[in-house]
Protein backbone atom coordinates (compact mmCIF):
# COMPACT_ATOMS: atom_id res chain seq x y z
CA UNK A 1 0.00 0.00 0.00
CA UNK A 2 1.38 3.40 -0.96
CA UNK A 3 1.78 6.27 1.46
CA UNK A 4 -1.08 8.12 -0.26
CA UNK A 5 -3.36 5.11 0.08
CA UNK A 6 -2.47 4.72 3.79
CA UNK A 7 -3.15 8.42 4.35
CA UNK A 8 -6.50 8.18 2.56
CA UNK A 9 -7.44 5.07 4.57
CA UNK A 10 -6.46 6.80 7.84
CA UNK A 11 -8.65 9.80 7.01
CA UNK A 12 -11.52 7.46 6.20
CA UNK A 13 -11.05 5.57 9.49
CA UNK A 14 -10.94 8.83 11.45
CA UNK A 15 -14.19 9.97 9.86
CA UNK A 16 -15.80 6.66 10.89
CA UNK A 17 -14.49 7.07 14.44
CA UNK A 18 -15.95 10.56 14.56
CA UNK A 19 -19.31 9.14 13.47
CA UNK A 20 -19.13 6.64 16.33
CA UNK A 21 -18.26 9.35 18.85
CA UNK A 22 -21.05 11.58 17.55
CA UNK A 23 -23.50 8.69 17.83
CA UNK A 24 -22.46 8.08 21.45
CA UNK A 25 -22.87 11.79 22.19
CA UNK A 26 -26.36 11.79 20.65
CA UNK A 27 -27.63 8.43 21.86
CA UNK A 28 -25.84 8.05 25.22
CA UNK A 29 -29.13 7.28 27.00
CA UNK A 30 -29.95 4.45 24.59
CA UNK A 31 -28.69 0.91 25.02
CA UNK A 32 -25.40 0.98 23.10
CA UNK A 33 -22.68 -1.63 22.89
CA UNK A 34 -19.39 -1.76 21.05
CA UNK A 35 -20.64 -4.46 18.66
CA UNK A 36 -23.58 -2.35 17.44
CA UNK A 37 -21.41 0.77 17.20
CA UNK A 38 -18.88 -1.17 15.13
CA UNK A 39 -21.57 -2.65 12.87
CA UNK A 40 -22.85 0.86 12.22
CA UNK A 41 -19.54 1.84 10.61
CA UNK A 42 -18.60 -1.51 9.09
CA UNK A 43 -15.77 -2.39 11.49
CA UNK A 44 -15.19 -5.29 13.82
CA UNK A 45 -15.67 -4.54 17.52
CA UNK A 46 -11.99 -5.19 18.25
CA UNK A 47 -10.77 -2.92 15.46
CA UNK A 48 -13.16 -0.16 16.52
CA UNK A 49 -12.02 -0.40 20.14
CA UNK A 50 -8.32 -0.24 19.20
CA UNK A 51 -8.74 2.62 16.74
CA UNK A 52 -11.08 4.59 19.02
CA UNK A 53 -8.62 4.27 21.91
CA UNK A 54 -5.75 5.39 19.68
CA UNK A 55 -7.72 8.42 18.45
CA UNK A 56 -9.48 9.50 21.66
CA UNK A 57 -7.47 8.00 24.51
CA UNK A 58 -10.19 5.71 25.84
CA UNK A 59 -12.35 2.85 24.63
CA UNK A 60 -15.80 3.49 23.18
CA UNK A 61 -17.38 1.89 26.26
CA UNK A 62 -15.44 4.13 28.67
CA UNK A 63 -16.30 7.15 26.55
CA UNK A 64 -19.99 6.21 26.76
CA UNK A 65 -19.85 5.75 30.54
CA UNK A 66 -18.04 9.08 30.97
CA UNK A 67 -20.61 10.81 28.76
CA UNK A 68 -23.48 9.36 30.82
CA UNK A 69 -21.94 10.50 34.10
CA UNK A 70 -21.19 13.92 32.64
CA UNK A 71 -24.85 14.33 31.66
CA UNK A 72 -25.95 13.01 35.06
CA UNK A 73 -23.83 15.67 36.77
CA UNK A 74 -25.61 18.35 34.74
CA UNK A 75 -29.06 16.98 35.56
CA UNK A 76 -28.22 16.62 39.24
CA UNK A 77 -26.91 20.20 39.41
CA UNK A 78 -30.18 21.35 37.88
CA UNK A 79 -31.94 19.85 40.89
CA UNK A 80 -35.40 19.19 39.44
CA UNK A 81 -35.01 15.41 39.05
CA UNK A 82 -34.50 12.74 41.67
CA UNK A 83 -31.37 10.58 41.57
CA UNK A 84 -33.48 7.67 40.31
CA UNK A 85 -34.94 9.78 37.50
CA UNK A 86 -31.45 10.93 36.51
CA UNK A 87 -30.19 7.34 36.59
CA UNK A 88 -32.77 6.23 34.02
CA UNK A 89 -32.56 9.47 32.00
CA UNK A 90 -28.88 8.89 31.23
CA UNK A 91 -29.27 5.26 30.21
CA UNK A 92 -28.53 3.20 33.31
CA UNK A 93 -30.92 0.36 34.10
CA UNK A 94 -29.77 -0.06 37.68
CA UNK A 95 -29.60 2.56 40.41
CA UNK A 96 -26.85 0.56 42.13
CA UNK A 97 -24.62 0.48 39.05
CA UNK A 98 -25.26 4.16 38.41
CA UNK A 99 -24.38 5.09 42.00
CA UNK A 100 -21.22 2.97 41.93
CA UNK A 101 -19.98 4.42 38.62
CA UNK A 102 -20.89 7.97 39.59
CA UNK A 103 -19.08 7.67 42.92
CA UNK A 104 -16.00 6.15 41.24
CA UNK A 105 -15.72 9.02 38.77
CA UNK A 106 -16.91 11.99 40.78
CA UNK A 107 -15.82 11.03 44.28
CA UNK A 108 -19.19 11.45 45.91
CA UNK A 109 -22.55 9.76 45.64
CA UNK A 110 -25.15 11.18 43.25
CA UNK A 111 -27.43 12.09 46.15
CA UNK A 112 -24.71 13.99 47.95
CA UNK A 113 -23.62 15.65 44.70
CA UNK A 114 -27.21 16.76 44.13
CA UNK A 115 -27.51 18.17 47.68
CA UNK A 116 -24.03 19.61 48.16
CA UNK A 117 -22.54 19.84 44.68
CA UNK A 118 -21.34 23.01 43.06
CA UNK A 119 -23.93 25.54 41.95
CA UNK A 120 -24.69 25.63 38.23
CA UNK A 121 -22.10 27.47 36.20
CA UNK A 122 -23.95 30.38 34.66
CA UNK A 123 -22.82 33.02 32.24
CA UNK A 124 -20.22 30.78 30.60
CA UNK A 125 -20.34 29.27 27.14
CA UNK A 126 -21.57 25.68 27.17
CA UNK A 127 -18.26 24.29 25.95
CA UNK A 128 -16.43 25.92 28.89
CA UNK A 129 -18.96 24.54 31.37
CA UNK A 130 -18.70 21.09 29.81
CA UNK A 131 -14.89 21.07 30.00
CA UNK A 132 -14.84 22.38 33.56
CA UNK A 133 -17.23 19.73 34.83
CA UNK A 134 -16.30 16.70 32.68
CA UNK A 135 -15.31 13.71 34.79
CA UNK A 136 -11.91 12.42 33.76
CA UNK A 137 -11.57 8.64 34.06
CA UNK A 138 -7.80 8.80 34.47
CA UNK A 139 -8.40 10.65 37.71
CA UNK A 140 -10.90 8.26 39.23
CA UNK A 141 -11.25 8.72 42.95
CA UNK A 142 -9.35 5.96 44.75
CA UNK A 143 -11.54 3.67 46.81
CA UNK A 144 -11.11 3.67 50.54
CA UNK A 145 -9.82 0.22 51.57
CA UNK A 146 -11.32 0.73 55.05
CA UNK A 147 -14.85 0.65 53.61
Amino acid sequence: MTADARFTQRLHDLSLLRRVRDRIDREYASPLDVESLARGVGMSAGHLSREFRAAYGESPYRYLMTRRIERAMTLLRRGDLSVTEVCYAVGYGSLGTFTTRFTELVGTSPGRYRREGPPPLTGLPGIVTMRATKPIRDREVPTDPAR
